[in-house]
């Protein structure tokens, strides 16, 4: 089946600030990489698998905001989940919709990150 997402980008203003944010939120490490000149943070994902993959990156065409698109970035597990909620707002960003259960399906949050950009986190609760 094909994914409805194939691809993210998260737009930067200050690239360092940004990737430090989402390195520390999520607990993962980005593979950085300069293309056509301009900064890119790779969002882990399995290119073999052509899983949905993503990047925070400063280019001219794109700014940060709080009002366009949202991209469900998943936090892994409920306790990862929680934490990054918890400490959003000490890595220079906001809740905007706190936890919420969406039963089965897990749980949803919507975040302000340290640019400005509205993303959203989601996890699947443990079976």
């Amino acid at each position: 089946m094909m994914n409805a997402v194939t691809w993210f980008e998260i737009p930067a203003e200050d690239f360092e600030r940004a990737v430090k944010f989402y390195e520390t939120l999520l607990q993962i490490s980005m593979r950085c990489e300069v293309i056509n000149g301009e900064p890119n943070a790779f969002f882990p994902f399995d290119e073999a698998e052509k899983a949905v993959g993503g990047v925070v990156t400063k280019v001219p065409h794109a700014k940060p905001g709080s009002q366009g698109s949202i991209v469900y970035l998943n936090a892994h597990s409920v306790p990862i989940f929680d934490q990054a909620l918890a400490q959003v707002e000490q890595l220079g960003g906001s809740v905007v919709i706190p936890k919420t259960d969406l039963g089965p399906i897990g749980y949803v949050a919507v975040i302000t990150d340290c640019e400005g950009n509205r993303v959203g986190l989601s996890t699947s609760k443990p079976e």
